[in-house]
């Protein structure tokens, strides 16, 4: 189901008012039901393959914190062979089976292997990542194992992160199911407040932008220079807008009955380098391959060349975490490039912006330099992860800066004026939102204003999505992973 769909528009309310109108002892049930329900809307048969490793996971669970020496390591290598054999069976069966017959077809074509017809189930990654995390916890002994079978699958299938995160840790969530939610008037207000926002976010800027990026991205040997530069920047905004947009309806929807799920983003467009821009951006995913990849493989407790390599090939897993395809690889080989030179670096970079700090006032300021710089690193990178191939993603590498037959004028007439009216004023509402969330708790500033301008703030927001919203049913760009 999506958020952005007449279905969620019903089913979000019934769940709610359901949800607090039970018993407690019989809402853990309910939630169950409805994430089942809500996951059912995509591929009903594809529910048993959560069933699968949900079965798996719980016992894993259980098995590792009874057993003892060498059995507790094979109760979690069990539970892991299992999430990531249903993650390689599903999302890069095909993808291995191309490369070796692209090897194969070179010694014998007649013997190539077989593709098999299969849909990616929607969400496989979060919701596996999300069953790794709890038996590694229970592993390292952070987490008791949940003797709840029902608690321990609504872990795994909560509705409001299920299929694009954020990605839960144990710690943070199991605990909550147990915990008896009142419905609280202010706490229901923020939850709205921030599902409304990311539907803003989503319908009004993220799927606007789609139409021009789409238009370019399908096909991008039409174009060079100009329309390259502007389809890509609308893309690095698109993705911000549609990814961010979905966290928030998650953690609004979580928090009106109560729950708190872990912040996803954090303005990551401002940040000043790639590394910070990884802290902000995609969080529970950043933290999760920080501690369950890069810190078992030594972190930066080992030698230069050994945390070169670390974030290297943290960043490639990464990449083929997101897609199965080189292109996705090549984004995340990127990154990992961008953080290695910037950590070699480091050294000079401080010499230099001692040298800058001594210039005269008339100076670019350092920290909207770095920023540009960062900006254009991650806009670049975001070439090949939004291109269909690779051979369109080294096309538009290739030809993004060169000079253009499409003057500005041209951009606009394919954009639309009134479109592009519309960008412009969504923007400058979302960066005035953003700028207003520096240094401060915006839900609390918010609060504190006058109702009137609370209330204006909502209607005008609210008649942006019902009146320039796109309803076409536009998928959320992270569904496909």
């Amino acid at each position: 189901m999506l958020f952005n769909s007449l279905e969620f528009l019903i089913f979000f309310p019934v769940v709610t008012l359901l949800y607090f109108a039970l018993p407690h002892k019989y809402r853990w049930f309910h939630l169950l039901v409805a994430s089942c329900v809500f996951y059912s809307f995509f591929i009903p048969y594809y529910i048993l393959i959560l069933f699968f490793t949900i079965i798996i996971d719980y016992f894993a669970g259980i098995w590792i914190e009874q057993a003892q020496g060498k059995r507790r390591k094979w109760a979690l290598i069990m539970s892991l062979v299992a999430n990531i054999g249903v993650l390689a069976v599903f999302k890069y069966y095909n993808f291995f089976i191309d490369n070796f017959n692209a090897v194969l077809y070179k010694i014998n074509p007649d013997e190539l292997m077989p593709y098999w017809d299969i849909i990616l189930p929607i969400g496989l990654s979060f919701h596996t990542f999300q069953a790794m995390s709890y038996t590694i916890e229970v592993y390292r002994g952070n987490e008791k194992a949940e003797r709840h079978f029902g608690i321990y699958a609504l872990y795994v299938m909560f509705y409001p992160q299920l299929v694009a995160g954020p990605i839960e840790r144990p710690q943070n969530v199991l605990h909550q199911f147990y915990e008896k939610h009142e419905f609280d008037y202010d706490r229901v207000v923020s939850g709205l407040r921030l599902m409304l926002w990311g539907m803003f976010k989503k319908v009004v800027i993220a799927d606007r932008l789609a139409k021009f990026v789409n238009m370019v991205y399908n096909n991008p040997t039409d174009y060079q220079g100009l329309p390259l530069i502007v389809a890509t920047i609308f893309f690095t905004f698109q993705i911000y807008c549609d990814f961010s947009g979905y966290s928030d309806i998650a953690l609004g929807s979580a928090r009106i009955m109560g729950f708190k799920l872990m912040k996803n983003f954090d303005r990551p467009y401002l940040s000043k380098s790639v590394g910070e821009f990884w802290r902000r951006w995609h969080i529970s995913l950043s933290t999760w391959f920080r501690d369950y990849l890069y810190i078992p493989l030594g972190g930066n407790r080992v030698s230069k060349p050994r945390q070169y390599f670390n974030r290297f090939f943290v960043f490639m897993v990464s990449g083929l975490w997101h897609g199965a395809n080189w292109h996705y690889v090549i984004w995340g080989a990127l990154h990992g490039f961008y953080l290695i030179i910037g950590q070699m670096t480091a050294s000079l970079q401080n010499k230099l912006t001692g040298v800058k700090g001594s210039l005269s006032h008339a100076a670019i300021p350092q920290k909207i330099l770095h920023g540009a710089i960062t900006f254009v690193l991650v806009a670049f990178a975001w070439i090949f992860f939004r291109a269909n191939t690779n051979a369109d993603a080294i096309y538009i590498a290739k030809n993004i800066f060169k000079a253009s037959s499409h003057s500005l004028d041209t951009i606009i007439y394919m954009i639309g004026k009134n479109e592009l009216y519309l960008i412009i004023i969504s923007f400058v509402i979302m960066e005035s939102v953003q700028w207003l969330q520096r240094g401060k708790n915006l839900s609390a500033w918010i609060d504190a204003r006058p109702r009137w301008q609370r209330w204006g703030s909502y209607y005008l927001i609210l008649f942006m999505i019902l009146c320039y919203g796109v309803y076409n049913n536009s998928q959320f760009i992270y569904f496909q992973f």
